[in-house]
């Protein structure tokens, strides 16, 4: 009796065991499929996004620059037949379409990731950073150290911009920064990319559900890249990525 005991027991114990086991594993896989899922997922919004953005940037380039372009030649045609009082007036609207025609066409490539793709992330980064300093709204800064590596991988050229760029969209939007530094470190095995703005900062829990901040790190992830971002009120905030260079 004892010993049937003992093979019940044994055999409970064992039943549960595999159980537990079985169960782990399904739930395992279950996580598994469910990041898969949401890797895809974000993958689709990405190109998704792209898309649009490339959308866009081809739009200001060819309706409405165009549009820009013949204002600027109807303006300077103006400057013929008016008198000379009225010349200056004329001539810096001329000036200002100009000015304006500049802008839309930089903003044009900085939205259009085939201009990203065929000029590489550090052209671009230049172009915006420059773009920046023309508007007048904020002071940039861009240093450089190593040596320059370029991506294999030409994609993520395209996602580590778009981090950037949405960094200094709320730096603009929201953090009334007067300096903006952007460092590039090229390493043997990353690049190593540090941002920094002198703004109000602020509070990261309050705002760790906010879209912009939640799409910097999810293209992080897809790069594989580590992500840190440090925030105090009326201290600026400070973004570091760690960007292995990846081949495949």
């Amino acid at each position: 009796m004892i010993i049937v005991l003992i093979i019940i027991c044994a055999l409970v114990i064992l039943f549960f065991v595999f159980y537990q086991k079985r169960k782990n594993q399904l739930l395992l896989r279950n996580v598994e499929q469910q990041q898969r899922f949401d890797d895809e997922l974000l993958k689709t919004q990405q190109e998704i996004q792209e898309e649009t953005l490339k959308h866009v940037g081809r739009e200001l380039h060819d309706n409405i620059g165009q549009m820009l372009v013949m204002s600027t030649m109807q303006m300077n045609a103006a400057l013929t037949a008016v008198n000379n009082e009225a010349k200056i007036k004329v001539n810096n609207a001329a000036d200002t379409l100009k000015s304006t025609l500049d802008e839309v066409r930089a903003l044009s490539k900085s939205l259009n990731s085939d201009i990203i793709f065929n000029l590489g992330f550090e052209a671009t980064l230049k172009n915006e950073v420059a773009r920046l300093n023309k508007s007048g709204l904020i002071d940039s800064t861009l240093s450089i150290t190593g040596e320059k590596v370029n991506f294999e991988n030409k994609k993520d050229e395209i996602i580590l911009f778009r981090i950037l760029q949405e960094f200094f969209s709320n730096t603009l939007k929201y953090a009334e920064a007067e300096h903006l530094n952007i460092t590039l470190s090229y390493q043997e095995q990353l690049l190593r990319i540090k941002i920094e703005d002198d703004g109000n900062g602020y509070d990261i829990e309050s705002v760790a559900k906010s879209s912009g901040l939640i799409n910097m790190k999810k293209r992080a992830e897809l790069l594989s890249a580590k992500y840190n971002l440090e925030s105090q009120k009326h201290k600026g905030t400070t973004l570091t990525l760690e960007y292995p260079y990846r081949t495949t």
